[in-house]
């Protein structure tokens, strides 16, 4: 663990990274190490140079070296949600049997869509936030990727460091495989189809962060599946070959078909029509995860069953056809 440094007032804190937190990116160390601040207000210091590394501004992606000083600044109290673990767990036994894994390095969650993966602008706690406080005795806990609070399915999770390391590195190799289920709008033509298509954030106007198609964004490919056909829409099995923000919902909509329920990047009139089939949530589940472990080096698979919203929804859409 980080061990304090001389801090010159109790207000500000200065930590110095040991081995076992070298190699991770800055924000990522901010976000672990002040829990309950907002991301948003997180990566704000960080634009200021309010967070200094041996004195020095650094990027987000500063990846932490041994030895290095990092100086925290001081935060308002108001800006930050600071529960108690055991606060924060309080009302979420539910999660405890959506556990579909867990052994000393590692956790496979089925999350529901509705919860957001972590505390934030407008999240009191998160899925990762109720779970630190559902399991007290576990050192570590951190996300080892996200997805989407609308989002439902597998989630990954690492409760030590290395294992972390290793998850990520498997996911930046590309030797994580992800499939998801989701519902396009539109008749399908043709059978399986690769895009690639480069992804940047941006934040237009309204100040809403989307995830748009631009050529000089970072690589991104999926292979879409068609699964089922409907008379208006089609059940697609979708492969995340890499691991960009909103990758699916951006490519599906960059083909001319959206995601069922999605009010950021999709169809209006294809969303209504659902809702009154009775379509509630974003069409969008992370069916299946495969990867290998990064300790005994055996071959993973797990898969979440389709919530039963969308296995109703496809029924009615079934005897429509």
């Amino acid at each position: 663990m980080e061990k304090v440094v001389k801090p010159p007032s109790p207000a500000v804190r200065y930590l110095e990274i040991d081995e076992s937190r070298a190699g991770q990116r800055l924000d990522n160390f901010l976000i672990a190490t002040l829990k309950g601040v907002p991301r948003s207000h997180i990566y704000r210091i960080l634009r200021k140079g309010e967070v200094r590394i041996n004195k020095g501004r650094a990027r987000p992606d500063y990846r932490l070296e041994p030895g290095d000083v990092v100086r925290i600044p001081p935060l308002r109290q108001s800006s930050a949600k600071d529960l108690d673990p055991q606060q924060a767990a309080e009302g979420f036994a539910w999660l405890l049997p959506r556990i579909l894994y867990e052994d000393e390095d590692l956790m496979v969650v089925n999350k529901p869509a509705g919860l957001a993966v972590h505390g934030g602008t407008g999240v009191g706690v998160g899925l990762i936030e109720a779970l630190r406080g559902l399991r007290p005795e576990a050192p570590f806990l951190e996300l080892a990727h996200r997805l989407d609070r609308d989002t439902s399915g597998c989630l990954l999770l690492a409760k030590t460091r290395p294992a972390l390391l290793a998850l990520h590195r498997m996911l930046r190799d590309g030797k994580m495989e992800k499939h998801y289920i989701a519902l396009l709008a539109g008749a399908w033509r043709g059978g399986n189809r690769e895009v690639s298509a480069a992804l940047e954030k941006n934040r237009p106007s309204s100040g809403e962060r989307k995830v748009a198609v631009a050529a000089d964004g970072k690589e991104a490919t999926s292979l879409f599946m068609p699964r089922q056909r409907f008379s208006f829409s089609t059940l697609m099995e979708i492969k995340l070959i890499t691991g960009r923000t909103h990758q699916a919902r951006v490519h599906a909509a960059h083909l001319g078909h959206p995601i069922a329920g999605d009010d950021k990047y999709g169809d209006r009139e294809f969303n209504q029509r659902l809702q009154r089939l009775g379509l509630k949530r974003l069409f969008l589940h992370a069916r299946r995860l495969q990867f290998t472990h990064p300790q005994t080096g055996s071959k993973m698979d797990f898969e979440a069953p389709l919530p039963a919203e969308l296995s109703i929804l496809l029924e009615r859409l079934a005897h429509e056809t």
